[in-house]
């Protein structure tokens, strides 16, 4: 038999649980609503209803966090959203079933990381665990708005404490003070930016919050090695011991390579007949095959290794794991930053010394477009001080590129000065054959303004009009 009354705060603070089973006292005034008195001697309200021919009971309130008098006014609203052909329990537990932060995570490693190169999907799940899964790991998908992004953009940012890397003993390490670190913000960024997309299209949420989220600005690194440094360096290089770091090292200074892509490398991806180098897809930052020129210099290394290195050995520089190559010289560089006194220079900054070609191209195309244009309009001006100021400007300005590629110390003086030539010849070039032009008579003579005869200046203007007529 059904146990039907007003439902009053004295009727649920009195009842009385049953031995060994729950039962529900129905309120009389809506319709399926009811208190259910558990054997345990709780007490939560209940609605039961019928929705597509099914009996379904939901539980919304217990007692006494929520009173008679709210959890009948709750009750009436479920009702009439089940009158008007709602759903409330199947809403209730899609919301209990929607994906949250820590499944997009999950998936996002399953589906996207395993088509990334190891190092970049290290890189990214680092951020997620460091990052992204402490901040919104319970959050649902569709909590997260443009303003969480923002928020966990800036105290990346801002950086965190780490353990210093200089060991005051061997139980403690001491914490350094947070450093600004917006690089590494800009890339969570990315990654937050790719995982919503990834939600987007597995039709999670409806819009990306990290699309076009606020780029911090990045100062890139530009350590370049003045010319005792690099002097130190060699000095410090033929000293060492360690003939495979030595190698490592100055493959990298001289083919401005990876250091990854050095340990890496292969003799079979060197052709010393033609000096080149092609670097697999498999190691190369942008994940295809790269053919690079090298010099004598570097297949002199490459001959080097071919005499050191046991037959059988792919690797040019073969690690100490059979079958494996170098796995890291960070001890080796350490102890070569010491000797040379260069403690801020990582090895990625050894890539800007191959730059320093001969010649230098900036001072070179410099001087074949600048002084190109000022001898090309110099011959155009009518008047001696024109062409001077013309070729004066041209000048300073291809002395002004040379001068910055000195300083910068990507060039030596003398790539600089062979570029200025090569590029002084050109302009020479173009000057002469101007010339050969106009007298073929292809281009206008470069000859001044001819002033007015003395014979035309004596005769009276109105005669002069009337002539012309």
């Amino acid at each position: 038999m059904v146990n039907r009354q007003k439902l009053t705060e004295v009727i649920v603070r009195e009842a009385e649980p049953a031995e060994g089973r729950d039962y529900q006292i129905f309120d009389t005034e809506v319709r399926g609503f009811a208190v259910c008195i558990y054997r345990g001697g709780g007490r939560a309200f209940t609605l039961d209803y019928r929705y597509a021919s099914r009996q379904r009971r939901m539980t919304f309130g217990r007692w006494p966090e929520w009173s008679v008098s709210a959890a009948r006014t709750r009750a009436k609203e479920l009702r009439r959203d089940i009158d008007a052909g709602g759903d409330p329990l199947a809403n209730k537990d899609a919301l209990r079933e929607a994906p949250r932060m820590t499944d997009l995570i999950a998936r996002y490693v399953a589906v996207h990381l395993t088509h990334l190169a190891k190092l970049n999907a290290g890189d990214q799940r680092s951020m997620m665990e460091k990052f992204i899964g402490p901040a919104w790991g319970r959050m649902l998908v569709t909590e997260v708005s443009s303003y969480d992004v923002e928020l966990l953009l800036n105290k990346v940012a801002e950086g965190r404490a780490r353990p210093a890397k200089a060991k005051p003993n061997n139980r403690a390490r001491k914490l350094q003070g947070a450093k600004p670190t917006p690089v590494r913000a800009n890339r969570v960024g990315e990654v937050v930016r790719k995982m919503f997309a990834y939600a987007v299209k597995w039709g999670w949420r409806e819009d990306n919050p990290a699309m076009g989220f606020r780029r911090r600005m990045e100062t890139p690194r530009e350590r370049y090695l003045s010319q005792d440094e690099l002097a130190c360096l060699a000095a410090a290089l033929d000293a060492a011991h360690d003939d495979r770091g030595a190698g490592i090292i100055r493959l990298c200074m001289l083919t401005g390579a990876r250091v990854g892509e050095v340990r890496q490398a292969r003799f079979e991806d060197f052709n010393l007949e033609h000096l080149s180098w092609t670097k697999p897809a498999t190691t190369t930052k942008q994940r295809r095959v790269h053919r690079v020129p090298i010099s004598d210099e570097a297949a002199a290394i490459v001959r080097q290794r071919r005499l050191v290195v046991l037959s059988g050995s792919p690797w040019l520089f073969a690690g100490d794991t059979p079958g494996q190559p170098v796995q890291e010289i960070r001890r080796f560089w350490a102890r070569i930053q010491k000797e040379v006194g260069i403690p801020d220079v990582h090895i990625h900054d050894l890539r800007h010394i191959q730059t320093a070609s001969f010649p230098s191209g900036h001072s070179m195309m410099a001087a074949v477009a600048y002084l190109s244009l000022g001898v090309l309009i110099a011959r155009l001006q009518p008047r001696l001080v024109s062409k001077i100021y013309t070729l004066a400007v041209a000048i300073l300005l291809t002395l002004l590129v040379g001068i910055s590629r000195v300083y910068l110390g990507v060039h030596w003086p003398s790539d600089v000065a062979a570029g200025w030539l090569a590029g002084g010849a050109w302009a020479m070039v173009c000057l002469l054959v101007a010339r050969r032009l106009a007298m073929w008579g292809h281009l206008e003579l470069d000859s001044p303004e001819k002033p007015d005869s003395p014979e035309s200046s004596q005769i009276p203007a109105d005669l002069q009009k009337d002539m012309q007529k």
